[in-house]
């Protein structure tokens, strides 16, 4: 009976070590991850605020919660079908239900990220990590002009009434206001294998 225990935690701990063995990336896979995601994030990044931007002058920031909720997440999918990869963007205060942090890597990520917007040396806050045979790319989204506050700022004296009023219609479960220049708004996520 003990000789049968002792293989049994023998193979478990061999599966476990094997598992911990296949998260470990090297430093320069790493680096080749990190290189690729930062260039798809600022490539999807410059697209939806290109957009955002002509939203917003042809209708103000009430049209740009319609540009948001109609045109970000398709948007997003075009950038990340164009390059084969998987890209997300996420919030612990989202406002849109589909950018909610809903795995166990994602919430981690968010942990990592929001540890490394403390410290102003590190530059950029991303992390890279490996879950399974997956690898995910993640980035910070501080809140980083002044229009962002138009519609993510305070409710009382940033965000005009109208504006208001189309974020309750679009999203009526809407986390993502309160922010203050230079916070974390979201993350991006990008699966890159």
């Amino acid at each position: 009976m003990i000789r049968n225990t002792i293989v049994i935690l023998s193979i478990f701990t061999l599966i476990v070590g094997c598992m911990t063995t296949s998260k470990e990336m090297t430093e320069a896979q790493k680096a080749e991850y990190l290189t690729l995601g930062d260039s798809l994030s600022a490539y999807t990044q410059q697209m939806l605020l290109k957009n955002l931007t002509k939203a917003i002058e042809a209708s103000g920031t009430a049209g740009a919660v319609s540009f948001c909720s109609e045109s970000a997440i398709p948007l997003t999918n075009e950038a990340a079908a164009t390059h084969q990869v998987a890209i997300q963007r996420l919030s612990e205060k989202n406002r849109n239900p589909d950018n909610t942090l809903s795995s166990e890597t994602d919430m981690k990520a968010w942990e990592v990220i929001s540890g490394l917007m403390q410290d102003k040396d590190v530059n950029p806050k991303h992390w890279v990590t490996k879950d399974g045979e997956a690898v995910y790319y993640y980035k910070a989204i501080p809140l980083g002009m002044p229009t962002c506050l138009s519609c993510h700022g305070n409710k009382d004296t940033e965000i005009e009434a109208e504006t208001l009023q189309a974020i309750t219609m679009k999203y009526p479960n809407d986390k993502a206001t309160g922010y203050e220049m230079g916070q974390l708004r979201g993350i991006w996520k990008v699966q890159l294998k």
